[in-house]
């Protein structure tokens, strides 16, 4: 499947003067560095990119050095398979990325699913330092769905079709724009809009996303949640609709050393919609860790 030119669809990306692309074996990463100071990990969610830091970069960059990778199969990294696309092998691939980049985070910050990468790399990698989750997808589906949704998306996912066919109806369920809004209840800006629209049209982006979705295991990183010593900070907006409050403050009560803030008002975009508080809460929380 065709994946996203650097030179055409790239020309409208947030900070493009920090971006380069580095190659680890037959893989290509994406990555955006900015900053100086004690080096910060960002790791987007499902479906996004490195763009959606776009605010709240710079803000990090003022005191560290932020190093923010597209995710396999997403935006502009390619060369990955559909077996890197499990959790454990997800945080294989991103501690290989550090190992070629000689960085070693005093900090994570994860965005929805990039918040499980991060625990997946301190339960299975010997990370030990915080972890912050903002709208922190750790919680799995209750009950049944539990088995139902990743089994459909394993059904999905085989089908090369699919992938075009959402590209294809994103203009027949009102854009991008309420699309965004009606799956996570934030408002962003025109330059997030603008990237957003560029992944949730493109084939090669979705199927990426859809591989992750087939292939994440939530359920067992809940069994092995207790194992995690790091300090956890969960930053939440209390709008969300995809990953309610109440899965929120499940996750805080699964991990040994956590907090929740919540933040009023805002959806599962919250980073993108309110960067400052976001980097106020982080800014406090990395003081209190040390």
């Amino acid at each position: 499947m065709s994946t996203l030119d650097w030179h055409r669809e790239g020309l409208i990306w947030p900070h493009r003067e920090a971006s380069a692309f580095v190659q680890v074996g037959n893989r290509r990463w994406h990555v955006q560095t900015m900053g100086s100071g004690p080096p910060l990990l960002l790791l987007h969610g499902t479906g996004a990119s490195v763009h959606s830091w776009r605010g709240l970069m710079p803000l990090l960059a003022q005191t560290h050095t932020v190093i923010a990778p597209d995710l396999p199969r997403h935006a502009f990294t390619t060369g990955h398979d559909a077996y890197a696309m499990s959790l454990p092998a997800m945080a294989q691939e991103i501690a290989r990325l550090l190992d070629a980049l000689e960085a070693r985070p005093a900090a994570i910050i994860g965005h929805s699913a990039g918040a499980a990468i991060a625990l997946q790399l301190a339960l299975d990698h010997a990370y030990q330092g915080p972890i912050i989750g903002l709208n922190a997808a750790l919680r799995p589906f209750p009950g049944a769905l539990a088995q139902i949704f990743p089994a459909l998306a394993k059904t999905l996912f085989v089908n090369p079709l699919v992938p075009r066919i959402f590209t294809g109806s994103i203009d027949l369920v009102g854009g991008a724009e309420r699309f965004l809004w009606r799956s996570t209840h934030s408002r962003i800006d025109a330059a997030g809009l603008a990237c957003y629209r560029t992944l949730l049209k493109h084939p090669g982006h979705a199927g990426g996303a859809l591989a992750m979705m087939a292939n994440w295991d939530l359920p067992t990183l809940r069994t092995r949640m207790g194992e995690a010593r790091n300090p956890v900070l969960l930053i939440h907006g209390t709008h969300d609709p995809a990953i309610p409050p109440d899965w929120a403050r499940d996750a805080q009560s699964w991990l040994p050393d956590a907090r929740l803030e919540l933040l009023p008002g805002l959806g599962h975009l919250a980073h993108e919609e309110a960067p400052e508080a976001v980097q106020a809460q982080i800014a406090a929380f990395l003081a209190q860790a040390g």
